[in-house]
């Protein structure tokens, strides 16, 4: 859930090496998008993310659209 969420997003923001995560299927909310974007958005290695099936909302997956705009390449998954 959004609690989980919180508590991965330093090691996303803190893994140079990590690439690709899948996060399907967590029921993550909009609270865990807007803790797990900024993470996103900071770490330069990610390119692949899948977020499906986690109850986001169109704020949540309008945010995260935000973060990885401009990234060429980037396979956001919602």
């Amino acid at each position: 859930g959004s609690e989980g969420a919180k508590a991965l997003a330093p090691a996303i923001r803190d893994s140079p090496s990590l690439t690709s995560i899948d996060l399907g299927l967590n029921d993550l909310g909009s609270e865990g998008a807007k803790a797990l974007a900024p993470a996103i958005r900071d770490n330069a290695s990610l390119t692949s993310i899948n977020l499906r099936y986690n109850s986001i909302g169109e704020e949540g997956e309008a945010l995260l659209r935000k973060v990885v705009e401009g990234r060429v390449g980037f396979n956001l998954l919602l």
